[in-house]
This record gives C-alpha cells, structure tokens and sequence, in this order.
C-alpha cells in the first residue's frame, strides 16, 4: 500500500485541469489526479504543466468496477479510493444560445449520464459538476440525479468576466465567492500587436447594456462595441447562435462596462476584422485616440480572464489555446466552491497516513 501525501481527484471532461489548478492554489496536496479527456491540444497543456496527471482518455470508453479501472472492457490498472470527482459535461444542447436538444441520444450534453454512471462506479467523497444556464427541465433533471440543488455563481466576483454558471455539489457550506474588484482593464496588456482594423463607428446611447457603439451596418452582436473599464463577455466554448456573446472592445476612452463578456472557445486569431463579423463569438478589443482601430483579446489577456497562470496555455496555437480556455473552468470559482473542502480534505489524508 503506497503512502498517500494528498487527495485523489478524478476529473471527467478535464479539458486544460482548472480543477487542478485551482486546487494547487487553495494548497490542497494532489496524490493520483486522474483526466478523463480526449481533445490532443488540451491533454497537451495539462501534461506541460501536470506531467504526473493520470490520461485515462475517453469518458465513454473507461469503466471502474471494484477500484480496477477498465478501458474497452480491459482490465488495468487499480483506482484509488477517490476523493474528488469532478467535471464540467458539454452544454451546447442545454444553453440558451445553443441548439436546446437536451438530453436526446447522441447529443452532446447526454455525456451528463456517461458522469453519472461513472460517479456511481467511482463513488467519491465529493463531487462537483458545472455546466451553464439553462431552461428550469433541463436543470431539474440534473439536480434530480445528483441529488442536489445547483448554487449559481458569476464569476465575476472573481475574476474580469462575466460568467454565470451552475454548480452542483455536495460539498458543504458553498457560498458566494467574496468580490475581489478585479475588471477587464487589470488584464488589458499596453503593447500586444493585435490591431486588427480602423474604422469610424456609429455610436449608441446606452440601449444596450454596456454598449457604447457598433460598426457595420447594424449593431448584432458580433459587430457591438463595448467599454473595457469594467468586465469582460463571458469567454464560452459554444459555438452556435448569431454571433452570440462577443463584441468589440473600447480602450481606453469608453468606460461604461463592468466585467468583459464570455469568452468563446472559437476565439480564433485571424487576418481581419471581415472575418471576425462572419464567424461568431470573436471578442475584439479597439483602441481610440485619433482614430477607431480594433483588436481582439490577446491570449494572455483571456488566461487572466480565466484566472489562470499567465502562460499557462503557452505551447500550442493561439487558435486552440483560445478554444481551450473557452472550454476551461475559471479557475479561481471553483477555488471558492473547493475550499470549505480543505479541512475534510486534509483530514482524509492524515486518517489515511496513520492507517499505513
């Protein structure tokens, strides 16, 4: 029997390990941290960073039984009592701005059910799942699974960005996270390369929440201009919906705009700004001195966003390090939802240490 020095964590739909990151921040000590995940871009930023994290692969293709993990039916190796299961399943059925199919077979967002199958073979001392707003059927369906009543947290108490989220845990005394007063602006950098275009823009009073004009010939979402010297959009991996949950970025002469908006796992880096109006979800930033002129949030500036390390994705290309963070947890949310856990957390491992 090995000497466990820290939790066990097995995190499903992992994607970059925000879970493990925002653990390393709370200082709660990982022994076995096993990812299920599949996209090659996003194991790769995780192994960079974690390269003792456990690859397990597919969620559809792994089965536990008896502490054994299988994989395509093949017995391997042993799993750890786990102490942590966690895992943000895909949403694009579910959301609001996305294709509302639900739970239908095939879909997407049926995953749900492939991490409730594992969280009964698991059985974990806690779980967390997170996914996005939604219609109240569908998110009675999975406080009915789980048992457990979702908390909504934005993450714009901690971080620059609005991000409202459901999260579903039987983790005791979660709460709302304390506002730390961090805006869009903190995570602006002042030299980025990442001017796009310039063009006159028609302004707006206000109609908008936020918005402070448009270019183009009407103001849809993705041609929007907004203030920076508040939050940003919600950086969000869904990809559907007219250009839903972008926009243009003012710095440094408008600031009328809290938090930035939600950031897209679509966020691609492109030549110009024609290309940005016609895919959804680009988040431009524009500068205006003498002149209009527009750039896109660099990556850096969306790790901030997302409170990761600055850096963090370094390794892989902008397009999927934008689509990565997209994807990702903010770190420093689930942080605030882990942290009335550190007390039983440690108390796991010292009960383990002394039985060994």
């Amino acid at each position: 029997m090995f000497r466990k020095k820290g939790i066990n964590v097995c995190s499903a739909f992992d994607g970059i390990s925000g879970a493990q990151v925002a653990l390393e921040y709370l200082g709660i000590p990982v022994d076995k941290y096993y990812s299920l995940e599949n996209d090659p871009y996003a194991i790769a930023i995780t192994q960079k960073n974690y390269p003792e994290t456990i690859q397990l692969g597919d969620i559809r293709k792994i089965a536990i039984s008896n502490h054994q993990i299988y994989v395509d039916g093949i017995g391997g190796d042993q799993m750890p009592k786990i102490d942590l299961f966690v895992g943000g399943f895909p949403c694009q059925d579910l959301s609001f701005a996305g294709h509302q199919k639900g739970f239908q077979e095939g879909t997407r967002s049926s995953l749900f059910f492939e991490f409730l199958r594992l969280l009964d073979e698991i059985k974990p001392t806690y779980f967390l799942v997170e996914n996005t707003l939604m219609k109240k059927e569908y998110q009675d369906i999975i406080s009915e699974k789980l048992g457990v009543q979702p908390i909504m947290i934005n993450s714009n108490l901690v971080s620059g960005q609005e991000r409202k989220r459901n999260y579903w845990t039987n983790i005791p005394e979660v709460g709302q996270p304390e506002d730390l007063g961090i805006m869009l602006s903190d995570c602006l950098e002042s030299e980025t390369g990442e001017i796009l275009y310039e063009e006159p823009y028609v302004k707006l009073n206000g109609k908008t929440k936020g918005c402070v004009g448009y270019v183009g010939n009407e103001p849809r979402q993705a041609t929007r201009i907004y203030s920076v010297d508040g939050k940003s959009k919600c950086i969000t991996a869904l990809g559907g919906g007219q250009g839903a949950k972008s926009g243009l970025y003012a710095i440094p002469e408008f600031v009328d705009r809290d938090k930035s908006y939600c950031i897209d796992a679509n966020y691609f880096k492109g030549g110009n700004l024609k290309s940005y109006f016609e895919k959804r979800r680009r988040q431009l930033v524009f500068t205006n001195n003498e002149k209009t002129t527009y750039r896109k949030l660099t990556t850096t500036e969306v790790e901030c966003l997302q409170t990761f390390p600055k850096g963090y994705t370094k390794g892989i290309s902008n397009t999927q390090r934008y689509k990565a963070l997209g994807n990702a947890f903010n770190v420093l949310t689930i942080a605030s939802i882990l942290a009335p856990s550190r007390y039983h957390f440690e108390m796991a491992v010292a009960s383990y240490t002394k039985s060994v």
